[in-house]
């Protein structure tokens, strides 16, 4: 089976158990990853009865981060529920559950003990702060942690339509301060408190202590939108899949398909 988002993150922690970043990226793809919940009857409209595990110490709902595995462990059809780490997260903080992801059927099996789960929780309710002052000058980004840009470019190609573009920049402001600024070019408005919330997961789950980095939502027609791109490292957010248009083809319209006769 494809090593997942979820495997690559838990090799990567357990190949280092000393390092605090590797563990905070795991957490951070089991936040974003689409988990599958093993429940006891079907949903019945949002109402959900997840199959609890009880053992020593704690009980234990199941998550796999794909319908076959969940399928692989279970052995016969079973219902679920597909829920964003984060959403499961926020439903079993306080409620003395712990969680077991991908046990028995791939290599990132883990039990996530009640307390990490809440912590998790609780890391994923921090908003950012808004502050008002005026960038002067722009400059080309410098002295960021490699861990940081691949946070951003990870949480950024997630944002499918959300925004156009951003540019991640040196900023000083007209109070004196200097920072570092991501400038979002083109967000929808009702994404720009999600987009502004994912760079903070972002710098939170890289590690770094005391960090910054400030948001700005820009328009493409903007000045400062032209000057962020002559010195700002680039990020293309994807954009939506179109439908394919269906154009009908006449019979016998394509020389290498000629009409059938009957």
């Amino acid at each position: 089976m494809t090593e997942t988002p979820l495997d690559l993150a838990h090799a990567a922690m357990e190949a280092a158990p000393a390092d605090d970043a590797a563990r905070l990226r795991f957490y951070e793809r089991l936040a974003d990853a689409e988990l599958f919940l093993l429940l006891t009857k079907e949903a019945e409209g949002e109402n959900i009865s997840p199959e609890l595990f009880e053992l020593a110490d704690s009980a234990f709902v199941l998550v796999f981060d794909t319908e076959e595995r969940l399928s692989e462990f279970v052995g016969k059809p079973a219902p679920y529920a597909a829920l964003s780490g984060r959403v499961i997260a926020a439903m079993l903080a306080g409620q003395g559950i712990g969680l077991g992801v991908n046990l028995e059927v791939a290599p990132s099996s883990i039990l996530i003990p009640p307390e990490a789960l809440a912590w998790l929780a609780e890391t994923l309710t921090h908003e950012p702060d808004e502050v008002e002052a005026k960038p002067e000058e722009f400059t080309a980004p410098g002295g960021l942690p490699e861990t940081l840009v691949t946070a951003l470019d990870q949480k950024l190609s997630t944002a499918v339509g959300l925004a156009k573009m951003a540019y991640l920049v040196g900023v000083s402001y007209d109070n004196g301060s200097k920072s570092h600024m991501l400038g979002i070019v083109d967000a929808i408005p009702d994404a720009q408190g999600a987009l502004a919330k994912a760079v903070s997961e972002a710098l939170t789950f890289s590690g770094i202590e005391a960090g910054a980095l400030d948001v700005a939502f820009v328009a493409a027609s903007d000045a400062v939108a032209a000057q962020m791109a002559r010195v700002g490292l680039r990020f293309d957010l994807p954009e939506p899949e179109q439908p394919a248009e269906y154009v009908p083809v006449k019979p016998g319209s394509d020389p290498n398909n000629p009409p059938k006769l009957r």
